[in-house]
């Protein structure tokens, strides 16, 4: 099965999943706010700890932009809820484990480390619209740093 990736100005997949609290959460448009979807890994790895604060750090800048954060892993409902208080995150956390929405938004791929290659989360961050429109579709990047790139672009 060939994976797409999004393109801009395509109407950003619905789905239901749900949340760190066990709450269903429905994404489909038109949407209250707009939103930055990201996809991470693995609730607690260095890499994914490290993004997640990065959001964190700048919930407020985000949230005075006008913008929702929602992250995705495949993790399971308990592991993310243990994410979220360890660090104190103040966003949704949405649980995906058979990676269906990973899929749709062509947040899942192949892979490489150390030269093997493999088939897994391709960590990737959506801008949506109030109108659930595809504004930008990021694929690969990386964990630290983007959330700067991102706030330039949705301020300019």
């Amino acid at each position: 099965m060939t994976i797409e990736k999004l393109q801009k100005g395509e109407n950003a997949p619905v789905f239901e999943l749900q949340n760190q609290d066990g709450q269903v959460f429905s994404f489909k448009g038109p949407l209250a706010r707009p939103a930055i979807i990201y996809f991470f890994p693995a609730a607690g790895s260095p890499g994914c700890t490290k993004e997640a604060a990065d959001f964190q750090d700048h919930i407020e800048e985000f949230n005075a932009a006008g913008y929702e954060i929602i992250g995705i892993s495949p993790d399971p409902v308990e592991r993310l809820k243990d994410f979220q208080e360890a660090h104190e995150l103040t966003f949704d956390l949405l649980s995906d484990p058979d990676m269906k929405v990973h899929k749709l938004y062509g947040a899942f791929g192949e892979k490489s480390i150390y030269g093997r290659l493999y088939k897994g989360v391709l960590r990737s961050t959506m801008i949506i619209d109030s109108q659930a429109k595809i504004q930008e579709a990021l694929y690969n990047v990386k964990a630290t740093g983007h959330t700067q790139m991102l706030l330039r672009k949705i301020t300019n």
